[in-house]
């Protein structure tokens, strides 16, 4: 299964950015689906995760209030909108789909198939 992550960019702290993951195969439907950010010399960080279904969400500290994760099953994409960006959330943005759980986990061990990432850069 391939994941193809869009939507990054350059934009001003107190804007907004919507990232897209769109996954080769639909069996990645009926399990969860995250994603994960990496700044310069930081380990990689979890930012928000939803289930199979979308109902059930779970988010890092730092994005709370701020960030929204969505899914489509028909279209095999889930997306990450951000908002009120801050300066902090600057990082290379990588997407997940678990291939064995169905709820959000933040654990990045649950995903097996991983996006190359997508640049978020925030300006002050």
């Amino acid at each position: 299964v391939q994941m193809v992550e869009s939507g990054g960019g350059l934009v001003q702290a107190g804007g907004s950015l919507r990232l897209t993951c769109a996954a080769s195969e639909g069996t990645v439907s009926t399990y969860a689906a995250a994603w994960f950010r990496q700044a310069p010399g930081k380990e990689r960080e979890f930012v928000a995760a939803i289930s199979w279904s979308g109902v059930d969400t779970k988010y890092g500290d730092s994005v709370k209030g701020r960030f929204t994760i969505s899914r489509d099953n028909a279209e095999r994409t889930h997306d990450l909108q951000m908002n009120n960006l801050k300066p902090e959330d600057a990082a290379v943005y990588y997407c997940a789909a678990s291939s064995r759980v169905s709820y959000a986990r933040a654990n990045l061990r649950e995903y097996g198939y991983w996006g190359k990432g997508s640049q978020v850069t925030v300006s002050s």
